[in-house]
């Protein structure tokens, strides 16, 4: 069993909290890739803390009775219990037992313990934090000064500068900030969108951008003359952008920055998902790596721009596929099932753990719309059988009893 080196461990453990950092993303993915054991790890490791979370989470606990769950789970030995970590006790110890579950578990039940319960002799439960990092109650807007402003959907408000003044307006589910000249320096707000939800926003040049769940836009309230109109996204956004060729549009990402004038294209880069492409609608685009030096694609319309093995790569696709979501659709063309739970968990504010591993790989054409998570599972089980509970937005996915 490949044993994760001590300093991944630790980027892991940001990685979940969902505070990870470029640089640390970065050799995240390099270690990741760097062999099939250390994608097996990866994988066991998350799904580890899936199982903890909620199992531990469910409810009011038994703390000594939920980590016995947790074991018997994983399908552990029961004498494993011996070397667990005491959580009833303040000081943790780190496991000695061969699975390499229990390798994780010291790591993952102190984030699981500071993110949400003090084991103290009442287990008082905190707020939330180890979620998604995207607030759960709403669409937040985080302005210059660091001040965060929650945003209602169906509101109105107004985001004003460090001087008071009106620099944007929201109606309903869009903000739409003003062009109104200002000083030559670049203020940022960062909006972020929650898990299930959706948004809009106009910059001050005009740009449209639809912002998918999950999403988090860094952009400038004003664009500055004589400078590139750079924004920076982690998540998905469909971009229709103004055109100004004296003034180039560019959307930065962990490891692609994408360069336009003024197209229609939709960008996915979720660091949780570690992947990132771009997809031309009309237009024309550079997508460039960040990856390797001096390495970029120049995409036309129907194409798409992705990574493989840290190169990037151009194809030809079904832009309906990938834009369905502006308009509140889900749409599958021979997606496989472990590649569509992400997109599940981001539309329903669920989390999904996969206890038959075997549903990973078949493959999915499915288009869905005012379907909620229960009619969208219905419906996958028509592809191959399976059992599923929903629990407090846990979706827990097991092998039919017959095949056990």
């Amino acid at each position: 069993m490949n044993t994760i080196p001590q300093n991944i461990l630790e980027i892991l453990s940001v990685y979940i909290s969902k505070e990870i950092n470029e640089n640390e993303f970065s050799v995240l993915k390099d270690w990741i890739n760097e062999s099939p054991e250390n994608k097996k790890a990866f994988s066991d490791y998350i799904l580890f803390y899936k199982k903890t979370k909620q199992i531990l989470f469910a409810g009011n606990i038994d703390k000594d009775k939920a980590w016995q769950k947790v074991i018997s789970q994983l399908e552990m030995p029961l004498k494993a219990q011996e070397n667990v970590l005491a959580l009833n006790e303040p000081k943790i110890r780190f496991l000695k037992i061969g699975s390499v579950f229990l390798k994780y578990a010291a790591v993952i039940l102190i984030l699981v313990s500071v993110g949400y319960f003090y084991f103290d002799k009442e287990a008082i439960a905190l707020k939330p934090v180890l979620e998604n990092p995207i607030s759960q109650e709403g669409i937040t807007l985080q302005l210059a000064n660091g001040d965060i402003q929650v945003i209602k959907e169906d509101g109105s408000t107004q985001v004003l500068d460090a001087n008071g003044t009106v620099v944007g307006t929201q109606k309903g589910n869009q903000l739409v900030y003003s062009n109104a000249a200002s000083k030559d320096t670049l203020v940022y707000n960062t909006i972020k969108i929650p898990y299930g939800k959706r948004f809009e926003l106009q910059l001050s040049d005009g740009t449209n951008v639809h912002l998918n769940a999950g999403t988090s836009l860094k952009y400038p309230v004003r664009f500055i003359k004589g400078l590139n109109r750079q924004v920076f996204l982690n998540g998905e956004a469909y971009f229709d952008v103004t055109k100004d060729p004296k003034h180039p549009f560019i959307v930065g990402s962990n490891d692609m920055n994408v360069k336009v004038l003024g197209t229609k294209f939709n960008m996915t880069s979720y660091q949780e998902d570690a992947k990132t492409y771009t997809v031309l609608v009309e237009g024309s685009v550079v997508a460039s790596s960040k990856v390797v030096a001096n390495e970029e694609v120049l995409l036309k319309p129907g194409n798409r721009a992705f990574f493989e093995n840290k190169h990037l790569k151009t194809e030809a696709v079904d832009v309906r596929k990938y834009i369905a979501w502006v308009s509140g659709e889900l749409m599958f063309i021979d997606d496989s099932f472990g590649v569509i739970t992400n997109k599940l968990e981001r539309k329903y504010n669920v989390d999904i753990v996969n206890n038959y591993e075997e549903l990973n790989d078949i493959m999915i054409t499915a288009t869905f719309k005012e379907e909620n998570i229960d009619q969208v599972l219905k419906t996958f089980q028509t592809y191959k059988a399976f059992n599923y509970t929903i629990n407090n937005r846990v979706v827990t996915i097991n092998r039919p009893q017959k095949m056990k």
